[in-house]
């Protein structure tokens, strides 16, 4: 499937969406959130999502859409570049309300950012899974061998770039869900 990689992702972004979930209802109850899990969440959200996997779809994935007649100036394809430019501003807004938090205690604006991010995410992702991706598997059904090449070698790029690896993100993902449980 041409869409492999880009699925894996997927589940991984949509753990985290989750957890952010569970942060969100803790704040909201008045729980207090550490910096270990708020920072780590901002850390995935601005470099897995945003660099990593948003980069594997805008420098691999649509061009070969792309090359398969799908439109780039409309369409899915632009509606996605138009969403993940929107992802990036949340992210970054998240980032600072995130650290407003921790400076002063007052949750107001990172439960907007939160709740923003996972409604945009949580859309995206749908419309992606069950709309761009099922045309995409008609489209590069000859060439998915290649397409799945092309994300790899941007995901080593971009994780490169970051220092980190695939690895280092599911451990990440894994220590979010376990510290949020022990917050009671």
């Amino acid at each position: 499937m041409a869409t492999e990689s880009l699925r894996k992702d997927h589940d991984l972004i949509e753990k985290v969406v989750k957890a952010m979930e569970v942060t969100l209802q803790l704040l909201k109850s008045g729980k207090k959130i550490p910096e270990s899990i708020l920072m780590p969440t901002v850390d995935f959200s601005k470099n897995f999502t945003d660099v990593c996997h948003h980069g594997k779809e805008e420098e691999s994935f649509f061009p070969a859409l792309a090359q398969s007649g799908m439109p780039t100036n409309m369409g899915p394809i632009a509606v996605m570049l138009m969403e993940h430019e929107i992802t990036r501003k949340i992210a970054i807004k998240m980032e600072q309300s995130a650290k407003d938090y921790l400076a002063s205690g007052s949750p107001d604006e990172l439960i907007s950012d939160i709740s923003q991010y996972i409604e945009h995410m949580s859309q995206h992702l749908w419309k992606e899974n069950n709309r761009l991706f099922m045309m995409a598997e008609m489209r590069l059904s000859g060439v998915s061998d290649k397409v799945n090449a092309g994300l790899d070698d941007v995901e080593q790029k971009k994780l490169a770039q970051l220092g980190k690896s695939r690895s280092d993100y599911e451990s990440l993902v894994q220590n979010l869900q376990q510290d949020l449980s022990k917050i009671n």
